[in-house]
């Protein structure tokens, strides 16, 4: 069995046509159907539902596609490991994050590139909670950062980074000039712009407006937080945003950012990664910095403050 024939595998797996697989592999179409065809000798078993096209993998190819991950994984952490020890870590390093926690995620990098300085970071920004646990698991990732749940299984580890808590962001001359907190019941009152439904971060939202017995009507849903800002910008919406984007972009003039109250809700957000043994040198290594590194204290730091906003 050749390594070869495990990454065709999976990127049969992946894009669910032999030629778009032969193309992600470089290599012929022929040379990548042979190659499994081998597979499926040397395993006994049949891997692919073979038609005029391709019908997908059979119940042995799934799980076998399982095994190839975390035997390709497995591979590419010896190599960065021994890499490691022979010049320093070099290579790729995969985070995952969701969107509300991804202006956090710079005071993880900034360190680690500094400490490593062969590594080159990969940041996808835009993943909802079950999808960074499904592609850790899947080792598409090597660490994500997201909301940190009861319920996290056994098989992450976590560090957590910092409370998430909210503040409301209006127009300046939406009648907050002179508050230095808001409550829920307010904001739900106000055109509101948030993220969509199926995010984590408006999920938790939800719960704490209905905890004060509130249901609030967004005009406008976005998967970015960046958008939302946005819309602020233009005078006709408010927004919930998490603390944490205040550090990246401040409170920009013209807008106001006032904590939100009544109830103050806070939710923990944390770095993870598979409690995989040994664990994988590049997972390690920023486990390592997030340790040594007060993200909850940075994030306290807003460019431009002068005093409460």
């Amino acid at each position: 069995m050749l390594f070869r024939q495990l990454e065709y595998l999976l990127a049969l797996s992946r894009e669910r046509h032999f030629a778009r697989a032969a193309q992600a592999c470089y290599v012929s179409q022929p040379a990548l159907s042979e190659a499994i065809r081998k597979l499926e000798e040397e395993l006994d078993v049949p891997l692919v539902r073979r038609g005029r096209k391709y019908e997908g993998l059979t119940p042995e190819g799934e799980r076998i596609v399982v095994w190839a991950q975390r035997i390709l994984a497995d591979r590419d952490a010896l190599k960065d490991e021994v890499g490691a020890l022979r010049t320093g870590l070099s290579g790729r390093m995969r985070i995952g994050s969701v969107p509300t926690a991804s202006g956090a995620v710079s005071l993880l990098t900034a360190p680690f590139c500094a400490a490593h300085p062969l590594v080159t970071v990969e940041v996808i920004a835009d993943l909802q909670s079950e999808d960074i646990l499904r592609q850790l698991q899947n080792f598409e990732l090597d660490a994500g950062i997201t909301y940190l749940h009861k319920g996290l299984s056994e098989g992450f580890r976590s560090v957590p980074l910092y409370q998430e808590r909210y503040v409301l962001l209006t127009n300046a001359a939406d009648g907050f000039v002179h508050k230095t907190t808001a409550t829920w019941a307010e904001a739900s009152r106000l055109p509101l712009c948030l993220l969509i439904g199926a995010m984590q971060g408006r999920k938790v939202l939800d719960e704490v407006f209905a905890e004060a017995g509130l249901r609030p009507s967004p005009r406008v849903e976005t998967d970015s937080v960046a958008a939302l800002f946005a819309h602020v910008r233009t005078g006709r919406w408010a927004s919930v945003v998490p603390h944490t984007w205040l550090h990246v972009f401040g409170v920009p003039h013209g807008m106001r950012a006032v904590p939100l109250v009544e109830p103050a809700r806070t939710v923990p957000v944390g770095l993870v990664t598979t409690a995989r043994e040994p664990g994988p040198v590049m997972a390690r290594a920023l486990t390592d910095i997030a340790r040594s590194t007060d993200v909850a204290a940075a994030l306290e730091r807003v460019p431009g403050d002068s005093g409460p906003q």
